[in-house]
């Protein structure tokens, strides 16, 4: 992809030209001010007002403070989509992993496309749903030792972190939010149960580090209704049962309690085969 340089029109502006040149060919896909600092071997207040005037020349594009990237030389409006959003996470939100729905997408898991990222991160987060640079992201925070089960992917030689197709699961049996509702997770789940990801034994040792009790509740609920009442993740969420009772899912308030997993179902839900008390 190209990017627009200055043209030669006065020698006066020479410097600049070639300051920014060495900026789009050495910066990558996003610059932040302490890698700009770097690259033009000045100090960070100096990167600071550099980018920003070059932003308002039209040369850069900003996603959020201190962080910008390079306006390809066919973009009309620097408010173009970035070619491709996971790239812009590591310094938006890192440390920090893709997961939920868009983890589930990338390990092909689901047929649905969602337009908004969802991301996981030891950062402080003031709002759930963010728009920046028109890319939607849905983030939440995740304590730095939850972030286990994770995958390393390169984007445009940019290292990302994703949840791995077990801690997608896991992660979405603890906020069915996080997979776009608990009938999605459902799907989800049929998926990963079929396909040459699935790992029982990591998905309940999973469950036992993340520690949330709901978790080993819809799971055994899930498994036995499409694995069968002898299936190995049966046994095992009935040993790690707590006490009290959860729902299903949250955001639906379910009103028939399935006694032996201490969960309330809504009683429309269907998973594909019939649910008894």
């Amino acid at each position: 992809m190209e990017y627009p340089i200055p043209s030669n029109r006065a020698d006066g502006r020479s410097r600049t030209r070639e300051r920014l040149g060495k900026l789009l060919r050495e910066g990558g896909d996003v610059l932040t001010v302490e890698h700009a600092g770097r690259i033009l071997d000045i100090d960070s207040a100096e990167a600071a007002k550099t980018l920003a005037r070059w932003c308002k020349q039209g040369w850069l594009s900003r996603i959020k403070r201190g962080v910008y990237v390079p306006v390809p030389v066919e973009s009309i409006s620097t408010d173009r989509a970035l070619e491709d959003a996971w790239i812009v996470i590591p310094d938006l939100f890192g440390p920090a992993y893709v997961g939920g729905w868009s983890a589930a997408e990338h390990w092909d898991l689901t047929e649905q496309v969602f337009r908004d990222i969802c991301v996981f991160t030891a950062r402080t987060v003031a709002q759930r749903h963010q728009l920046i640079h028109n890319i939607p992201f849905v983030v939440t925070h995740i304590a730095p030792d939850k972030q286990f089960g994770t995958k390393t992917v390169w984007k445009k030689e940019k290292k990302l972190s994703v949840s791995d197709p077990t801690r997608t699961i896991v992660d979405m049996l603890s906020n069915p939010w996080a997979g776009g509702g608990i009938e999605h997770v459902i799907d989800c789940f049929k998926s990963y149960v079929k396909s040459d990801h699935v790992n029982p034994k990591q998905l309940v040792e999973y469950a036992e580090r993340l520690g949330n009790a709901a978790v080993f509740k819809r799971l055994g609920f899930m498994a036995e209704q499409i694995l069968g009442t002898g299936d190995f993740l049966v046994t095992a969420c009935k040993s790690q049962l707590s006490k009290g009772n959860a729902q299903l899912d949250p955001a639906l308030k379910g009103d028939k309690l399935i006694t032996r997993w201490r969960l309330f179902v809504p009683s429309k839900l269907s998973l594909g085969t019939e649910t008894t008390p």
